[in-house]
Parts: C-alpha cells; sequence; structure tokens
C-alpha cells in the first residue's frame, strides 16, 4: 500500500490512543505536512514529513510506510522515522525543569496561590459581604 489517509496512519502508527483523536487532531490544526495543516482525508504516503503539534513541541515524523492498520509497538521503527529538531526536545526539557503545570485556570484543585488570594479578599470584605455594602441598610436583625 502506497498510500494511506492521515487519521489512519497517526492512529496505526501510534501517534495518537485512538482514530478519532487522530481526526480530531487534524480539524484543529494541529497535525501539518509540509507546514500546510492537513484534513484527516488527506492521504500520506511515503517520504512525507508530518508534524504533530503536542505543546510544547511539534514533533516531526518522516513516512517510511504508508499503513492503515495498527501494528505492535516494536515495529514502528519500520514505519516512521522521528526526525524531531533537537531543539524541540531542550524546549521540552525546560518546560519540565520550570516545573510550571499547564492547568487551565479555575479548573482543577485549587493552588496555595489561589487559596491566599482568596484569603486576601475576604480579609479585605470584612463581615459584610461585598455586594451588599453599596446598599443603605443594615443586615443585622435588630428591627426597631
Amino acid at each position: 500500500m502506497n498510500t494511506a489517509r492521515l487519521d489512519k496512519f497517526l492512529w496505526a502508527a501510534r501517534i495518537f490512543k485512538t482514530r478519532s483523536i487522530a481526526a480530531a487532531a487534524c480539524k484543529k490544526g494541529q497535525v501539518a505536512i509540509g507546514g500546510v495543516q492537513m484534513k484527516p482525508s488527506r492521504m500520506v504516503k511515503v517520504g512525507d514529513v508530518v508534524d504533530v503539534r503536542k505543546p510544547p513541541i511539534t514533533y516531526s515524523f518522516r513516512v517510511l510506510q504508508a499503513i492503515e492498520h495498527r501494528v505492535g509497538a516494536k515495529l514502528i521503527p519500520e514505519i516512521l522515522e522521528n526526525v524531531t529538531p533537537p531543539e524541540q526536545y531542550e524546549l521540552l526539557e525546560m518546560n519540565r525543569i520550570s516545573g510550571f503545570v499547564g492547568r487551565a485556570r479555575g479548573t482543577g484543585r485549587p493552588t496555595k496561590k489561589d487559596r491566599r488570594a482568596l484569603d486576601d479578599f475576604d480579609a479585605q470584605t470584612g463581615d459584610i459581604p461585598i455586594f451588599f455594602s453599596d446598599f443603605d441598610f443594615d443586615l443585622d436583625d435588630d428591627e426597631e
């Protein structure tokens, strides 16, 4: 077989865990051939260099065999060649050393910094919630 669908190849070559994840990555523009973003249905052929962006780095693979059926991990060196530039791996190492966790703001468990910010906010507002401070009435239950 000289050609294969891009999404099937990425799945068969074990770059993505499922074909649907591979197709979604193509649709999001995370997969390119020759610097041009590709659709999942694009046919890849032997010799193509496929760039896959998995933040923080972009991996590059040269197609040695265009396959559409998943193979064992030991056979991957016969299917594709990793041609990712060393600068990309240095970028990955720098990201790992920095200790930054790519957690989107507002998701997951709050960090110590988040907790301190909440404590500071609570200390500034005092006993009266901030959204009630603009009104001109007592919050006490003392009716006179």
